[in-house]
């Protein structure tokens, strides 16, 4: 088992996030090691200036957390985002498209932010929580048609989270080059280990700490 810490996109979506939250969360994030920090795009300026990519990538979210604005605009903020520092993009799909069925506007969707951040690497949020099973492995589908790098469970701000039934799915949907982020509602180490053995590579979180040192402590009691 890899040591947790490289498995986490240590995050804080909130609206009411100050400065001072953002610069905990970067501190967080260098001491402990974590793959990302996932910021909404105000703070990527601050993000990159407190971190280098030796302390982790800085992650933006794009169209979040509903998916619903034009794609041009989607575009823009991730090509925004990255010219500040964000090399890793979390957009948020159509899901209003997808549950019409109008997938080729979801893919034209997410064809626009892939173009205009040809060199960041590129989640699509599926939202799962919102789409039936059929229409999970559409949106699978289609992601993975358009060059995506990751597809990911949630926002964590709709009526539901990540579960271990929507990443198994989401592991069989795609190819194993395609990395897998459960986000929403992983708290505890049991919570984050559940997700990895069914296939997440990647977990978005707000307890990464509390994560990281439940595991720490595992490992000690397992050693004595």
């Amino acid at each position: 088992m890899k040591q947790i810490h490289t498995f986490i996109d240590h995050t804080n979506l909130k609206p009411n996030a100050t400065e001072a939250d953002i610069h905990q969360l970067c501190e967080e994030a260098s001491l402990y090691n974590f793959a990302a920090v996932c910021v909404n795009s105000h703070w990527v300026s601050l993000c990159s200036n407190l971190l280098d990519c030796s302390q982790g990538h800085v992650c933006s979210v794009v169209g979040f957390p509903l998916g619903a604005c034009l794609s041009t605009v989607k575009a823009d903020e991730a090509a925004l985002a990255f010219d500040k520092g964000a090399l890793e993009i979390d957009m948020v799909m159509n899901i209003g498209a997808a549950k019409s069925g109008q997938w080729y506007t979801v893919q034209e969707d997410i064809i626009a932010v892939r173009k205009a951040v040809p060199h960041a690497i590129l989640k699509v949020i599926l939202e799962c929580c919102l789409l039936a099973d059929d229409e999970k492995y559409r949106a699978c589908k289609v992601a993975e048609g358009c060059g995506v790098d990751f597809i990911k469970t949630s926002t964590g701000f709709s009526s539901g989270g990540a579960t271990i039934e929507d990443v198994r799915l989401m592991r069989r949907y795609v190819k194993p080059e395609i990395g897998i982020k459960a986000a929403g509602g992983i708290r505890t180490y049991k919570d984050a280990l559940a997700m990895i053995e069914a296939g997440a590579t990647r977990l978005g979180c707000s307890a990464g700490v509390q994560i990281y040192k439940e595991q720490q402590e595992a490992l000690q009691k397992a050693g004595t």
